[in-house]
């Protein structure tokens, strides 16, 4: 077996096991038994997601690819077992003044029924981009136990007035990935995905957001299955713990993308870095819109739905095509709490990303017929006008129109741009202005 670090970090080939028990101690890392005890301690309110082989996904790839379900879970995604793991450890004293958490969704709603089945109240902060569809779910699992504040446009600007509210108040903060309880929690996903497995996994696949499910997960694997690899992967448009790894010291990003809100945290947790500094073997990141057509592919070929964050592990799979070939493969499927009204602006994601929609300014004539001569010699027999905005300028030959045109081949952009030069049509291209093109759409 090549050499790898794992345990800690403190586990090398040729090392001896007394060095290994003098930095474990001096380091924390989840242990078989926490895990086993988290697991007891779950088992009180939840049973077990199944591990399931994808055909479409097994067939695409040429490898046997199984998904951990956690979006069936009873609060739909993982994070209801480092919730109640951490909560059910509370003291009744703790119980008795109430807690707090911060919360992009999932983790919220955790701790909304963690707390109802406890009987303890929990003052919930979540950031006001999360979808209606959430906070709705919280109030729902929470009932007469939650309060529910919005601020700030991120998970990390939500946590600081959560921290703030816990020290003024005395009451019990729930961190939602920077806590062992909380990871070890998490690390049961592994512990069924290992019971349930009938062969040797070669790749897991796992998302990440503040980092909490890969340090348990891998921290599980690298101690039952050390020859699994982990692939942690995470938003390009949020890539925390990909720069951290980098770096080699915890990084915080001035500027994220909200779209994939489970998992788009400025700062991942420092405990969450330090075991995945020892246990991942690769990190992924996946575009948005690659992440959108995903999300619309599982729906329509498997009927699965999943939010944003759910889709990462199974995206991430077209960068692993070659390596994965002819092995098994797990991913885990984080949740699926997505909201139904943000459909078309995942359709619209996904089409720009893969080519497919084109937006243009582009100057009529102001004259009778200008728009049939760009249909009849311009529009290909495939392409289709999805959106246009013209207002008639009375005293200029030309008038600019704000066209969207959707094709059914991204080849065809081409021959479409050919013909509007050909034509006299004069355009600016607006998909590569970010800035106008934000503005616009």
């Amino acid at each position: 077996m090549p050499e790898k670090r794992y345990f800690c970090g403190c586990v090398r080939k040729h090392r001896s096991l007394l060095f290994f028990e003098l930095k474990i101690m001096a380091k924390y890392f989840p242990t078989l038994q926490a895990i086993n005890r988290a697991k007891l301690t779950i088992n009180e309110v939840l049973s077990g997601t199944p591990l399931a082989e994808n055909l479409n996904l097994s067939e695409q790839f040429q490898a046997r690819v199984m998904l951990k379900r956690e979006d069936l879970q009873l609060v739909r995604s993982y994070k209801i077992r480092g919730a109640f793991n951490k909560i059910r450890s509370l003291s009744p004293e703790q119980l008795k003044n109430g807690i707090v958490c911060a919360s992009a969704g999932n983790h919220a709603q955790g701790v909304a029924y963690s707390s109802y089945k406890l009987g303890t109240q929990a003052k919930i902060y979540m950031p006001t981009t999360t979808p209606k569809q959430k906070i709705k779910q919280v109030q729902m699992f929470g009932r007469e136990f939650v309060e529910i504040v919005l601020c700030g446009d991120t998970y990390d600007q939500a946590s600081a007035e959560a921290l703030k509210d816990c020290e003024q108040n005395g009451k019990t903060f729930i961190h939602p990935f920077d806590d062992p309880l909380i990871i070890e929690g998490q690390a049961t996903v592994a512990l069924e995905i290992i019971q349930d497995s009938t062969c040797q996994i070669d790749y897991l696949f796992v998302p990440i957001g503040g980092g909490g499910l890969i340090a348990g997960v891998g921290s599980y694997f690298k101690q039952v299955s050390p020859n699994t690899k982990i692939i942690g992967v995470e938003p390009a448009g949020a890539p925390s713990m990909s720069a951290s790894l980098k770096k080699g010291e915890l990084v915080k990003l001035e500027n994220i993308d909200k779209f994939v809100d489970g998992a788009a945290v400025q700062r991942v947790g420092e405990l969450p870095f330090q075991i995945c500094q020892e246990i991942i073997d690769d990190v992924v990141l996946v575009p948005e819109g690659r992440i959108c057509t995903k999300i619309l592919e599982l729906y329509n070929r498997d009927a699965i739905v999943v939010e944003p964050a759910g889709a990462l592990s199974i995206a991430a799979l077209d960068y692993y095509a070659d390596k994965i070939k002819g092995k098994n493969v797990v991913c885990i499927v984080s949740g699926s709490n997505n909201d139904i009204t943000r459909t078309e602006e995942i359709k619209e994601r996904s089409m720009l990303f893969e080519g497919l929609k084109h937006y243009f300014m582009i100057r009529f004539p102001q004259r009778a017929g200008a728009l049939r001569d760009f249909l009849d010699n311009v529009l290909g027999p495939n392409d289709d006008i999805t959106h246009f905005e013209y207002s008639k300028k009375t005293n200029r030959e030309k008038g600019p129109a704000f066209v969207g045109i959707e094709l059914s081949d991204k080849k065809d952009l081409e021959g479409l741009l050919l013909r509007m030069t050909e034509h006299g049509f004069v355009y600016e291209y607006i998909n590569d202005k970010p800035d106008l093109f934000q503005y616009l759409i």
